[in-house]
């Protein structure tokens, strides 16, 4: 039985997001390893987004706040 494939890390995945986005703004790919490309992007992308949902829940248990609470603007004290 095939394993499933570990999502990468936030910090892999925004890096090979990057890259992926470079390449395909230089426009000199194939049709379709570009769309392959961009394929491969809107999944890293959600990883990505899953990543910060995740981290921002983690937040907001551990201040205490609940789940629906409203998002409040950084305030930087320096």
């Amino acid at each position: 039985m095939p394993r499933k494939k570990q999502a990468p890390a936030f910090e892999e995945a925004l890096k090979e997001l990057e890259s992926l986005v470079e390449s395909l703004e230089q426009g000199d790919q194939p049709l379709q390893e570009a769309l392959k490309s961009y394929e491969r992007g809107v999944e890293l992308t959600r990883v990505c987004q899953k990543a910060l949902d995740e981290a921002e829940q983690k937040i907001r248990i551990l201040s205490g706040e609940s789940t629906e609470a409203e998002l409040e603007p950084f305030e930087d004290d320096a």
